[in-house]
């Protein structure tokens, strides 16, 4: 088998570090999407306690006429 060159060696490790960099791409734009996710959850809660809030002071107000 031929010995390795030094153009060959520095081409695997540029591949290599590609690659790394590609999975570390990968795992950003997944961790970019759960948080997307949790935020629209969070969102979501946020309406529902201004909804109940609303409702709860209309009630107060009612009480105290």
């Amino acid at each position: 088998m031929a010995k390795k060159t030094k153009l060959n060696r520095a081409a695997e490790r540029i591949g290599a570090m590609a690659g790394q960099a590609d999975r570390t791409a990968h795992k950003v734009v997944k961790a970019g999407k759960v948080a997307k996710e949790e935020l629209v959850e969070l969102k979501k809660q946020v309406e529902a306690l201004g909804r109940q809030l609303q409702k709860t002071s209309k009630r107060l107000q009612r009480a105290l006429k």
